[in-house]
């Protein structure tokens, strides 16, 4: 057993590199089959294969192909004692409905799917750890729970976990939780970015009908026009940011969709749009709640006309937790050096579903940049870019950190 936490940090980087051929591996065999959405199975079977021998308890999902594995660690109080502490680690696995056009020796091989947000390198660094930790089990002062999660890209795979039972795996539930996300454009690669409180914002969704009576292009006044109220409500959503909510506490609202009518000179009976609204605190997830019927049912009243506004909670703020986020960066920077770690001035304003976990335990959510050597983040494509390349470079120390993670916590619990 190492003597000290220097000891444990060259020993882990030292492993970490020497197994980074195989997770490099792992990744491009992921990356040439991407699967998306919450049936994965020939991910799941890579998953499952690479763990196997490794003294895992495995168990797979039955609303979806997730894995979940937990080792128990040997040191301390005997394995499966019900005061042993546990640690949850994530990986997410799912792909984008994306057509990948990187160029890349191991892109993508199924059409209109690609690995864009970098979940192939998650599930690939969660395998690295998962064997950097059963090669340790006698330093393991608890128990691991390893979720590799499908459905992160919308799908709200995280929450399917949860309802079947990952959080108690171990026998119960986790006392820290960590996910790391890598990022194609954000930092210098191999810099690990994260920050307390809140690291992104919640995620709504807002689909609005707006019911008129249709009639002839050229004669507006004997129809009721869903178009131009429709319009109104667009713009008018724009100026309730600026004028209702906080400059210091932001929401944005985002119309990505806008329906209606089939032909020029035919004014239609509907009007559709669809908007994402992002939060970066409950307060102000509350008021959005309530002010946008308002708004929007003032508008069509103002009008003569009626509106259909569906409000779709989604997913929640990510929060990290205080000690756990300044655990996390510790644990960077004693791994690599402070120089490897940034905090973020502020949330980022995407989403995602480790919320759910973070939610019901204490943890942190970290990015990890994995900009190619010679390419400056701010010239490099964004995660879900069709353009999105993440470098193998820094598989071996995302590695490394989720095992020093779970070996550090459990130590201290």
């Amino acid at each position: 057993m190492p003597a000290s936490s220097a000891d444990l940090s060259v020993a882990l980087r030292e492993d970490a590199a020497a197994l980074a051929g195989d997770i490099a591996d792992l990744r491009h065999r992921l990356h040439r089959e991407p699967e998306v959405g919450l049936d994965l199975p020939r991910t799941q079977e890579k998953v499952l294969t690479a763990l196997d021998g490794l003294g895992y308890e495995i168990s797979t999902g039955t609303d979806t192909t997730s894995v979940t594995a937990v080792l128990r660690g040997t040191a301390g109080t005997p394995a499966g004692g019900t005061g042993r502490p546990v640690v949850l680690l994530r990986g997410d696995m799912d792909a984008l409905p994306v057509q990948e056009k990187t160029g890349l020796e191991y892109a993508s091989e199924i059409p209109g799917a690609m690995h864009g947000c970098g979940h192939d390198l998650h599930t690939a660094m969660l395998v690295g750890a998962a064997n950097l930790l059963a090669s340790r089990r006698d330093q393991l002062a608890g128990d691991v729970v390893l979720m590799f999660q499908p459905g992160e890209e919308g799908f709200d795979g995280a929450g399917v976990m949860i309802r079947e039972g990952v959080l108690d795996a171990a026998g119960r539930r986790p006392d820290a939780a960590y996910a790391l996300h890598v990022m194609s454009a954000l930092g210098d690669g191999g810099a690990f970015l994260s920050r307390p409180g809140a690291v992104m914002s919640s995620s709504d969704g807002l689909v609005v009908t707006v019911h008129g009576a249709g009639g002839h292009g050229s004669a507006p006044f004997a129809a009721k026009d869903p178009v131009t109220v429709c319009a109104e409500m667009v713009m008018a959503l724009q100026s309730m940011v600026t004028r209702q909510f906080d400059v210091f506490d932001p929401v944005v609202i985002s119309v990505g969709m806008l329906q209606a009518g089939t032909k020029r000179n035919v004014i239609p009976d509907t009007a559709r749009f669809e908007a994402t609204i992002r939060s970066f605190s409950a307060q102000a997830k509350e008021r959005l709640k309530t002010s946008i019927p308002r708004l929007l049912g003032a508008i069509a009243a103002g009008h003569g006309l009626e509106v259909t506004v569906d409000y779709i909670e989604e997913y929640p703020l990510t929060l990290n937790d205080g000690a756990e986020s300044a655990f996390a960066r510790r644990a960077v920077e004693e791994l690599f050096g402070p120089q490897r770690y940034r905090e973020l001035a502020n949330p980022l304003a995407g989403s995602e579903d480790f919320s759910r976990v973070l939610a019901e335990v204490p943890g942190a959510f970290l990015f990890l940049s994995a900009v190619p050597e010679g390419t400056a983040y701010a010239e490099a494509a964004y995660n879900h870019s069709p353009f999105a390349v993440f470098d193998d470079a820094v598989l071996a120390d995302g590695a490394a950190l989720y095992a020093r993670l779970a070996l550090e916590r459990l130590a201290s619990a």
